[in-house]
């Protein structure tokens, strides 16, 4: 998913007190995690997540992997904190 620039800048804007719902520990992005991220996600749209992971790469590796296989997108990524963001399915 793409994110136009005034779309990123109204949800950076949206983002900036949350906390983060979701932290991820040492044995990285499991299956677990990708569920909790589902379910915030769901619930919120608009997430913070705290990374713990070594290096910047690292942690892109993860944004990208938790981008892709929850169809979401990255709002932001500042030191070990990332923004994710997937609008709500539109009810039937």
């Amino acid at each position: 998913m793409d994110l136009d620039a005034d779309t990123r800048l109204a949800l950076k804007r949206r983002a900036h007190h949350l906390k983060p719902v979701v932290q991820t520990g040492a044995a990285g992005l499991t299956d677990a995690v990708l569920a909790e991220i589902e379910r915030a996600l769901f619930d919120h749209e608009l997430i913070k997540l705290k990374l713990a992971a070594g290096d910047r790469a690292e942690r892109r590796a993860m944004v990208e992997r938790i981008c892709t296989e929850l169809d979401a997108a990255c709002v932001q990524t500042i030191g070990h904190t990332a923004t994710i963001y997937r609008p709500r399915p539109e009810e039937a």
